[in-house]
């Protein structure tokens, strides 16, 4: 029999771990509790752990793609999130096109990269 993997679980680096759990909530993500104190965060068929654990180096240079139907609905969901100020120094940029995708940058609160790709 051949090996298989049912899921594929990235670990998020989180500088200020509750400032990072509420605003992946704040996102729409499903956040319940995981081993260690670390979070898993669900958003339909994406899960990823938030763990209390942070290297700059590695937070600035991560980013997690995620495949959507509306890079801009995204960013209209997600720009009075940011606006608020609550999840400083988070940030995100207006929709651009690149190769022909439609793509939403968002950088969360410990400087990990989001990308909602269309």
């Amino acid at each position: 029999m051949k090996p298989t993997v049912r899921e594929l679980k990235v670990y998020v680096p989180a500088k200020d771990f509750d400032l990072s759990k509420k605003f992946y909530a704040a996102l729409g993500f499903e956040l319940t509790e995981a081993w260690g104190g670390n979070f898993d965060g669900r958003l339909g068929p994406t899960i990823f752990r938030l763990q209390n654990y942070y290297v700059e180096d590695w937070a600035n240079n991560l980013m997690l793609q995620f495949e959507v139907e509306d890079a801009r609905a995204w960013y209209d969901h997600v720009k009075p999130i940011i606006d608020s100020g609550e999840y400083a120094p988070a940030r995100i940029m207006e929709p651009s096109m690149h190769d022909g995708a439609l793509i939403t940058h968002v950088t969360d609160p410990s400087g990990v990269l989001l990308i909602f790709i269309q």
